[in-house]
């Protein structure tokens, strides 16, 4: 299993938004930045995510699942964006704050610290299970 984390400003599209779509979930569309499409591209059935809620609250409010592979993003006409879909797993109990994981040593090579700006990022086996600690999501899911 791999672990990533999805960006999103709560007023375009919160985590609340996402679990509201249900167990279907929904496609994580709009991206047209190669790394975060090429992220997606490696990503499998299962990989679990961090929902952080940028520009607004700056914190990681819960986790998603990728539910459907890489597939033509239908909101472009480029054939070269595709997306993932994802679901709604649960909320993270205490939301870790951007600040909290700059503070974190454990966290210096995050890409969340390394790449502020990356809408879809990976995470490591390490980074995973600290961000959950801090969360109060032990053990990690």
């Amino acid at each position: 299993m791999n672990y990533w984390l999805f960006k999103s400003e709560p007023s375009v599209f919160s985590f609340e938004a996402l679990k509201a779509k249900g167990k279907a979930g929904t496609q994580w569309d709009g991206v047209r930045n190669y790394a975060a499409r090429n992220n997606m591209k490696a990503m499998q059935i299962g990989d679990l995510g961090f929902f952080y809620h940028s520009n607004e609250g700056l914190n990681i409010v819960g986790i998603a699942e990728v539910c459907a592979l890489a597939h033509p993003d239908t909101t472009s006409d480029d054939p070269r964006w595709e997306c993932v879909d994802i679901r709604a797993v649960r909320d993270v109990p205490t939301p870790p704050t951007l600040e909290q994981v700059k503070a974190n040593p454990k966290l210096a090579d995050m890409a969340l610290v390394r790449l502020g700006r990356l809408s879809v990022q990976p995470v490591t086996p390490a980074e995973w299970k600290e961000v959950c600690r801090m969360g109060g999501l032990t053990p990690a899911p």
